[in-house]
């Protein structure tokens, strides 16, 4: 058997196999019970400042002494 049969029937079944696992592996955790306050925390970062610009990285400093 040539090495090219060989890689084809393991990427044929196992590989086809794990792959599956894994995408729902995935589907899985993004679905889970917990992830919604990180998702709705993470699509609400464009409107956190919608009164006044954040603040500048070194003027926050300087305010803060």
């Amino acid at each position: 058997m040539d090495i090219y049969t060989l890689l084809r029937e393991f990427a044929d079944s196992w590989m086809l196999l794990f792959l599956f696992v894994f995408f729902l592996a995935v589907v899985v955790w993004a679905f889970r019970p917990g992830s919604t306050k990180v998702y709705k925390d993470t699509a609400n970062i464009p409107f956190r400042h919608e009164d006044k610009p954040a603040p500048e990285m070194g003027k926050a400093k300087e305010a803060r002494s």
